[in-house]
């Protein structure tokens, strides 16, 4: 049974656990210290993957993160399909301070909504909000509004936590139905 984080949030991580998670064997995701913690991957090159046993459709989504300053990560929403979750198969909240094209950088909705400016993850514990609601989107990044966009081309699915390069680590992961 899923705890109750207050305010109608249910709790996706306890800081204990991975129970309401599995990974796609690309990588070793452990609980350290209370949070989620991305290891070293298989293949250097593979983008990997925490994905959330269960589909969201109208939610509010907040968790902590932190990243070192080379890190490639990001929140992916409305996972059409679980086994291969990607920019084109989901919404990608991104966490990505030295990504090459900085309007799709952390905050963004990546191939949705552009964020200017780009708010800097590394080094730091940060709090993202994603918010999706019918075709309405958006993000925000340490309270701060960074991207919102209407778009109905990915309606329900999982959630899918990236671990691209660096650092990543992700604690208090909670979600409240809308």
């Amino acid at each position: 049974m899923s705890q109750s984080a207050g305010g109608g949030f249910t709790v996706l991580f306890d800081g204990k656990n991975l129970d309401h998670w599995q990974g796609d064997g690309k990588a070793q995701f452990a609980v350290e210290d209370g949070a989620i913690v991305a290891k070293g991957k298989k293949d250097p090159k593979d983008t990997a993957f925490l994905i959330s046993k269960d589909k969201y459709k109208d939610f509010e989504l907040r968790a902590e993160v932190w990243t070192s300053d080379d890190a490639n990560s990001g929140i992916f929403i409305r996972c059409e399909d679980p086994a291969k979750p990607g920019a084109k198969t989901c919404y990608e909240c991104n966490i990505y301070d030295t990504r090459p094209d900085p309007s799709y950088g952390t905050g963004a909705i990546v191939y949705h909504a552009e964020v200017n400016p780009m708010p800097k993850a590394g080094g730091k514990w940060n709090t993202m909000e994603i918010t999706a609601k019918g075709r309405d989107l958006s993000v925000s990044f340490n309270g701060q509004k960074t991207a919102q966009t209407r778009s109905g081309l990915h309606t329900e699915g999982p959630i899918a936590l990236q671990f691209g390069e660096g650092t990543v680590k992700f604690r208090k992961v909670e979600i409240k139905p809308l």
